[in-house]
């Protein structure tokens, strides 16, 4: 009886193709005519963004990161290139369909909160959920940012990063795919600041939204997937983080 025979090795399983992004930007450049002056904004920026990744952007003043936010979100148009949510061109986009874009996909926070004074806590989360097709329930979105106890409460009643949590609930409402943030902790103190960011990791974490901020402090990058820096209206470089740290471990 022969011997038997060695098992032919087992080819190694090929890789699993990468994820497609949920955001594509391509080659977008953003020139601002004021008078005969030409403002550059954007020069030619490659980025993707992907399903449940917390991305930090990061650069000074006129970098041109709140314009790609803005273009990201729909707010505006490149001058050129091309921006791809999933299979929809919104470079090619009018007016209605790119607001519906907004209104279906898209949650902002911004420095300032935005909320209407005569409206309760609830009542400003709730006008974003009638409009929104599968919204959360205001009272559970305001639960998600600890804010259960302040529901009936105006703003005028409310700190400074209590506003900006009802801010962040209003956006989450109707569970969008991204939640654009442009300076969230920029009007708020170190230690409120942090608050707000253990906030949006949780958005992140828990709904599975993707997160993107905005910021010029460089002490947040630590709690991000990627990071990407901008400068002169350019990528200057993206690093993705091996290991994240949670917000309160942040410090600047």
């Amino acid at each position: 009886m022969p011997p038997p025979q060695p098992a032919a090795p087992r080819t190694p399983d090929p890789p699993p193709p990468p994820a497609a992004a949920v955001f594509h930007i391509q080659g977008v450049t953003k020139v601002y005519r004021m008078g005969d002056v030409q403002v550059h904004a954007l020069r030619g920026v490659d980025l993707d963004l992907y399903a449940g990744e917390f991305v930090v952007v990061l650069g000074p003043s006129g970098s041109g990161k709140s314009t790609l936010l803005n273009i990201l979100g729909g707010l505006d148009v490149p001058t050129s290139g091309e921006v791809h949510y999933l299979d929809h061109n919104l470079t090619a986009a009018g007016d209605a369909a790119l607001t519906r874009f907004r209104r279906e996909h898209v949650g902002f926070v911004f420095q300032f909160y935005n909320l209407i004074p005569s409206l309760t806590a609830l009542e400003n989360v709730a006008l974003v959920t009638e409009i929104a097709e599968h919204p959360m329930d205001p009272a559970a979105a305001l639960r998600l940012v600890d804010l259960g106890d302040r529901l009936n409460h105006f703003p005028a009643q409310l700190s400074g990063g209590e506003q900006q949590r009802v801010a962040i609930a209003r956006a989450v409402a109707k569970r969008p795919e991204v939640l654009l943030c442009d300076e969230p902790t920029g009007a708020l103190d170190y230690t409120t600041g942090k608050l707000v960011l253990e906030v949006l990791e949780r958005v992140n974490r828990e709904v599975g939204t993707i997160v993107a901020i905005i910021t010029h402090n460089a002490a947040i990058a630590g709690m991000a997937d990627r990071v990407v820096r901008m400068s002169s209206g350019m990528v200057a470089g993206i690093q993705r983080n091996v290991k994240k740290i949670s917000p309160s471990e942040l410090s600047w």
